[in-house]
């Protein structure tokens, strides 16, 4: 079982459903919190849908926001979802098309675990920002802070060990903050800074939850799109059984991401 083969994000309208609840809500906190002055220039690396993006172009008041991202499926969606407020261009993280410095901000959201050299994208990350500029991304605590995807592989390995392999938790080492903050001071950014962002959201039924994970867009779901019928219904019949479903059918679960920011040095600085 090749974990690179249940790493598939592409469809836009699938990993909303799947994650969008929560990265939304994420984004704007992680904004927030990041509190670049008005007029900034900002570059979204692995901008997915346009959470991140449309968030800074809502709430940052922004000179100008540009997402990247390899996929041009999740480019339609993010596109859609923002409007005019952004550009958006198709781009490895590891090359960007963009000149030395000229960004007051680089951020990315959910995307760093994700990257096959984590470094060599922070390194580029840097290079496009100016000096004394933010370098900074959020992601998700697959450790401790998934809820859903922790219940989600305990149930899928008490049926099936091998999915173990799968399971997020073993898989991303920078889901926790001493990682990110290694990776961070390791690249020469100053004042390194790394702090939880928590989140909840509910569904109305176990059914809402559930649908997502048909749909084969990232581990969880592209394992259990690869399930034999007979199979997929049993797991789904555990995962159920293991979540706090209220007696209306209802459901409530909270995220937890981890965020790291880091400015670049001034030419000289000490």
């Amino acid at each position: 079982m090749t974990e690179q083969r249940f790493d598939v994000w592409a469809a836009g309208d699938a990993y909303e459903r799947y994650m969008g609840r929560w990265s939304r809500l994420v984004a704007d906190r992680f904004v927030d919190w990041l509190g670049v002055a008005d007029g900034a220039v900002w570059l979204d690396v692995g901008c997915g849908t346009g959470a991140l993006t449309s968030s800074v172009a809502r709430r940052a008041r922004p000179r100008l926001v540009v997402g990247a991202d390899r996929s041009a499926g999740f480019l339609t969606a993010a596109r859609a979802a923002t409007g005019p407020l952004a550009r958006f261009v198709r781009a490895d993280a590891r090359s960007l098309p963009v000149r030395d410095g000229a960004c007051d901000a680089v951020v990315s959201a959910l995307a760093l675990n994700f990257l096959p050299t984590p470094d060599t994208a922070l390194t580029e990350a840097a290079r496009a920002t100016r000096p004394g500029g933010l370098v900074a991304c959020y992601v998700w605590d697959y450790g401790e802070g998934m809820e859903l995807l922790g219940r989600f592989w305990e149930a899928a390995t008490l049926l099936d060990p091998a999915a173990a392999a799968l399971d997020e938790r073993h898989r991303f080492p920078l889901c926790r903050p001493e990682a990110l903050r290694a990776l961070w001071t390791a690249a020469g950014l100053d004042g390194v800074h790394v702090a939880p962002i928590e989140v909840r959201a509910g569904f109305a039924a176990f059914a809402e939850l559930w649908e997502p994970f048909l749909a084969g867009q990232g581990p969880a779901p592209g394992y259990v799109a690869a399930l034999a019928p007979p199979e997929r219904e049993r797991l789904r019949g555990a995962l159920r059984a293991s979540l706090p479903v209220r007696p209306d059918g209802s459901l409530t679960l909270g995220v937890r991401a981890w965020a790291v920011l880091g400015r670049k040095p001034s030419p000289g600085a000490v």
